[in-house]
This record gives C-alpha cells, structure tokens and sequence, in this order.
C-alpha cells in the first residue's frame, strides 16, 4: 500500500483551519447567514468567497472568513442599510466603532420622534380636537409693519431644532449692525414642514435701520441668500405655548387650535403661519412660556 511522502519544506506550510476550504452550504451553517444572502454581499463587496472555482462556478471561503460574516449579520439585524454595513466592516478597530456608534444615534433620535408622535397621536385620538384645544388659549393682536431680516431654506422637521437657533442667531448678529434688532425674531412657515415636506421656513429678525440692513444684506448676504422685506402691519390670531410644547408634532396641536378658532370666530386666514419667540430660549424652562403660534387673520 502506498503512503503518502512526509511533507518537505517545499510544499509549503501545513494548511491551518483558517485556510480550510468551505463549500458555500457549510460556510452558510457556520457564519449563520443563508447562501442567498451570501451572493448578494459577494456582488455588493461585502463578503467575496475566497475562489471560485472556473469550472463549476462552486463557491468556496475560508474559516477564517467566519468572523467577519457573523458580523455582518448582526449589523443587518440593527436594520444596518447595506451600504453603511460596508462603511462599518470596512473601517478597522476605534473607527468602525464610531460609525456604529453615530448609526445607531440616528436610530434612537428617530425612534424619540417617532415615540413622541405616537404619543401625540394617541392623545389627539382619545380627547378629540375640541378636548385638546382648552388647553390653548387664543386672542388676536394687532401687528405694527416691520423691517426684517430674513434667512430662507428648505428644511424637514427634524432639522429644525438645529437650523432655527442658528439662523436667528447669525441674523440678530447683523441686525445688530443696522441699529439693532427691533422686536421679537419669527420663523414663517410658507409650506409644510413635516418629516416628508421640505417647506420652505424663513427666519427672520425685526431691524431697526431698514437703509443699514439692505446694504448690509447686498455686502454679506449671498452665501446664505439673506434678504431684506417689509412685513406688513395686521391682525394675528395667537396661542401663547411653553418650552415643552415648541417640539415637532406637540406644536402641531397649537397650531391646528388656532386655525380652528379663527374658523369659529369667522374670520380668515391671510398669511402663512408663523412661531414668534418672544423669551431667552436657553435660560427658559420647560413649563415656561416662550413662543407664540399665530397666523395672520382678517
């Protein structure tokens, strides 16, 4: 009976179990993924097999592959889009957990919104609207014309918590420079504003020297398309809401009282609606007032 020669040190080191060659079925069983779901990340780069064979087109990978594919898989059972799990099993040791990190961030913000909507929901579908709107109370003011200030840009809901302050701030620093700011800044809302409406939202600040800001806005005023404009003088209808309930979709609920109200009292609505903040937002509290919610009304 022949024996197979020792091996000599031209054949090679001795096969380790990471170069040990599995069939596409076994390498399956092992990194707990379908062989389905192999091919599709081997034609997206995710996970190529180690050969293939140019005959049968079988499909072979390593054992040392294991690690990688498992990790695969429980980044898709995060809901892991495919392309940020290639980011992720791409980037190496402090990186890859970064990025798994700021992934995950957007998830637990989306889930907040989504958590605070339903419970929105759930109140609006218990108490009924008429319920809900005692809990606004609604007048009409009258509104001096205004020379204003003004940043516009298309902005989802969820990018309005960042945009605001900052807008409002870079425009206070101008109006500042053009005899001050000469009321209480505002945001119009010329379009919805949810999380699928891009708006458009326009800041704007009230300005004392209406010749100072145009020149101003004519010097600096491209890059983030400032502009200035009169706000003509009118009547609002107005609800007066506190800190809590300026967050997207509470605010939807003093917004959707006043219109009620002016639908009840007969009047129309002539403009676009707006939130005017009247208060320090970073020294206010969450029960107290900050912002009022008015359409323009005739």
């Amino acid at each position: 009976m022949d024996e197979k020669p020792p091996a000599t040190s031209d054949d090679g080191p001795p096969a380790t179990a990471d170069d040990e060659p599995l069939t596409i079925g076994a390498f399956a069983a092992r990194s707990r993924l379908s062989a389905k779901a192999l091919r599709l990340y081997d034609r997206l780069g995710l996970l190529a097999p180690d050969r293939v064979d140019e005959v049968t087109g079988y499909r072979y990978y390593r054992a040392g592959q294991v690690e990688r594919a498992r990790l695969v898989a429980l980044l898709r059972q995060l809901d892991m889009p495919l392309a940020e799990v290639a980011r992720v099993v791409g980037a190496e040791g402090p990186e890859a957990a970064a990025r798994l990190a700021a992934y995950w961030a957007d998830v637990e913000a989306r889930i907040a919104g989504q958590r605070t909507l339903a419970a929105y929901l759930r109140d609006r579908l218990s108490r009924g609207s008429s319920e809900m709107d005692e809990r606004f109370t609604v007048e009409t003011v009258e509104v001096p014309a205004q020379v204003v200030l003004t940043e516009s840009r298309r902005t989802l809901a969820d990018e309005l918590p960042a945009w605001i302050p900052a807008a409002l701030d870079r425009l206070e620093g101008a109006a500042r420079e053009c005899g001050g700011v000469a009321g209480a800044p505002f945001v119009v809302y010329h379009a919805e504003v949810s999380m699928e409406s891009d708006g458009p939202a326009e800041a704007c600040v009230p300005v004392a020297d209406e010749r100072a800001a145009r020149e101003w806005a004519e010097r600096h005023g491209g890059p983030r398309a400032v502009r200035v404009r009169v706000e003509p003088a009118g009547r609002t209808a107005r609800t007066r809401i506190v800190k809590a309930q300026v967050a997207h979709p509470q605010i939807l609920a003093a917004f959707e009282a006043v219109e009620r109200w002016v639908a009840a009292a007969g009047l129309e609505i002539a403009g676009p609606c707006r939130e005017v903040y009247f208060a320090d937002w970073a020294a206010a509290g969450p029960e107290d007032p900050v912002c009022d919610v008015a359409f323009p009304v005739r």
